[in-house]
């Protein structure tokens, strides 16, 4: 184990990000997705003067109408807005921009990403005269204004990929504080860090890891013969309870919280799930995002159509698991 850990982050809060900066000019927020309805109706209620961008006919600019905004085209939106947050999925976005953003961005403007991964690993540039910072909340969109509502805020990442005006790391503090973050913590990193590590932390646990090992989980129990219903409650419905026991108090403080049976199976067994064979695993799935090699295979998978990720897609939603959830859950609901 490597104990040449880097030193903690400084935690930026309050007056060390003013709003300021942004309350003179004007947000464009370029999709009204999740995260981009959180970023547009946060800085609107902090005070900045915030455009949506969302093609007609679609529900997300039915949404915008609702909340208030009246959706503009990408060019209008490039032409005009002083901070430009893409928030437009990873994979779309260097074509965008090079084809509806950058011929209409005037010198002086600020593109702003929520995640690195477009000009880290996509090829997105910014013309001569344009910063380019992140502002990455650790939150889902609808908890991003969920917690803003409530008078707090996400976690958020920033960094600053290109200072052509001098004034990125301030356009860039004043975003993070208008979603709330300053309420909570910013912590300053980069692009590469920012998108290496999102990308490792989905793979590995928060989205492949997990869903795989849970499935895994449910298979062994059935298998053995044991009822599908106690396989999910005991490998999926629980997951919650240790989740928020540890998104509250860290691993250490969840084991405090559990039975001292859990917690002996816990330091006994779990390091040999975990072992050195899956450790291997992960080192390989880093370096794989570190060479840019899923990246690739990404890029190439979107130039399919999605077959390969459709067709494992399928595959997992007709799992046993999913018929016995559904119906578990709609039973809890009392239908």
């Amino acid at each position: 184990m490597n104990h040449n850990r880097p030193p903690p982050a400084v935690i930026l809060r309050g007056a060390d990000a003013p709003l300021d900066p942004l309350l003179s000019r004007t947000v464009a927020v370029l999709g009204y997705g999740s995260q981009g309805s959180a970023h547009a109706l946060n800085l609107r209620d902090s005070g900045v003067p915030v455009i949506v961008a969302q093609r007609p006919g679609s529900p997300r600019h039915d949404r915008a109408l609702a909340d208030r905004f009246t959706p503009v085209s990408i060019e209008h939106a490039a032409a005009t807005a002083d901070l430009l947050i893409l928030a437009l999925p990873d994979e779309r976005i260097p074509r965008i921009f090079r084809d509806s953003i950058a011929p209409h961005l005037p010198s002086g403007a600020c593109v702003g990403l929520i995640h690195g991964y477009a000009a880290h690993f996509g090829g997105l540039t910014v013309p001569a005269g344009v910063d380019l910072v992140l502002v990455a909340p650790k939150a889902q969109g609808r908890a991003v204004r969920e917690l803003f509502v409530a008078n707090s805020g996400p976690f958020a990442l920033f960094g600053v990929h290109c200072d052509e005006t001098g004034h990125a790391r301030d356009v860039a503090l004043a975003w993070a504080a208008g979603i709330g973050a300053a309420r909570t913590g910013i912590l300053e990193t980069t692009l590469a860090h920012e998108t290496e590590t999102d990308l490792f932390g989905e793979q590995a646990v928060l989205c492949g890891g997990l869903g795989a090992l849970v499935r895994a989980a449910f298979d062994v129990l059935t298998e053995a013969g044991y009822p599908p219903e106690l396989a999910y409650f005991e490998c999926c419905h629980e997951l919650r309870i240790l989740c928020d026991l540890v998104h509250e108090f860290g691993p250490a403080g969840a084991r405090e919280r559990i039975s001292g049976t859990a917690r002996f199976g816990d330091v006994t067994r779990g390091p040999r799930v975990v072992d050195g064979h899956v450790r291997a695993k992960l080192r390989g799935i880093l370096a794989e995002i570190r060479s840019g090699q899923f990246a690739r295979e990404w890029a190439a998978e979107a130039e399919s159509g999605y077959v390969a990720m459709s067709r494992q897609l399928a595959l997992d939603a007709a799992h046993p698991i999913e018929e016995v959830g559904a119906r578990l859950r709609q039973a809890a609901r009392g239908h």
